[in-house]
């Protein structure tokens, strides 16, 4: 199966109730539209309250079947308290999570090892990286409760290979390629599934402050490399874990 060029139907995550980081902007707010259209109970994270709202207004707009959730925390700031009281609020209203995708991430600076800020790197690997596993390990129950849930985590090329001047980015995709990988081992006989997607160059905001002076419109929109996130969120993709795919 080739991800990259995985077709569906209009029905494929019927029913799937699923929590998207970072649901606000790019790759987030793209496949967060694009998820509700195919039926699926979204739950909109982010940090912008406004942003979020506008998504869910959008979503409403066009699907009147099904309600999205929104779930309003800063990964960069959140404490245990915080992801407990997410965690308990899922449960409550949903009872399961059939999908969880760690979408959101911050791009750091691009400067040398030797210049890097102390604080921003640990800002950088405490978003990428802590923030991922904390809302990982609150969320398992509600995983667990699912008949066929999934779990995607955000590589990077620079992630499986580094690259200079990529600094806190690069490890803490590094990283995260390592959680996703020890997480599907651990749950291999199993029914989670956990996976890695690297979206590739895509026109976002992070790829623009990353390469400023590139041709934003030579890139491929969000909207069109989402066919890896579906197949891995759907029920197509079962038995495929500790994968790591590439969107584009």
């Amino acid at each position: 199966m080739n991800a990259k060029d995985y077709s569906y139907p209009d029905n494929i995550l019927e029913n799937r109730v699923i929590l998207i980081t970072g649901a606000s902007d790019g790759i987030g707010r793209a496949l967060t539209l694009r998820a509700a259209s195919l039926g699926a109970q979204v739950i909109l994270h982010g940090r912008n309250v406004t942003k979020l709202e506008a998504v869910y207004d959008e979503i409403e707009s066009v699907s009147s079947n099904l309600r999205p959730s929104i779930a309003l925390m800063d990964l960069a700031s959140a404490n245990a308290e915080s992801y407990q009281s997410l965690a308990s609020s899922l449960t409550e209203e949903f009872g399961r999570l059939d999908g969880l995708v760690h979408n959101a991430g911050i791009l750091g600076e691009r400067f040398s090892i030797e210049q890097y800020d102390a604080v921003l790197w640990q800002q950088v690997m405490h978003v990428n990286v802590t923030a991922a596993f904390a809302l990982t390990q609150v969320c398992m129950p509600l995983l667990q409760a699912a008949e066929d849930p999934s779990i995607i985590f955000t590589s990077s090329g620079v992630g499986r290979k580094g690259k200079a001047f990529w600094g806190a980015y690069a490890v803490s995709k590094f990283a995260t390629e390592g959680l996703s990988q020890v997480l599907a081992d651990e749950h291999r006989q199993g029914k989670l599934r956990v996976n890695c997607i690297n979206p590739g160059a895509t026109r976002t905001g992070m790829r623009l402050a990353a390469y400023p002076a590139e041709d934003r419109n030579a890139l491929k929109t969000p909207d069109e490399i989402l066919a890896a996130y579906i197949y891995l969120l759907g029920p197509d993709s079962k038995g495929v874990t500790g994968e790591s795919l590439d969107a584009q």
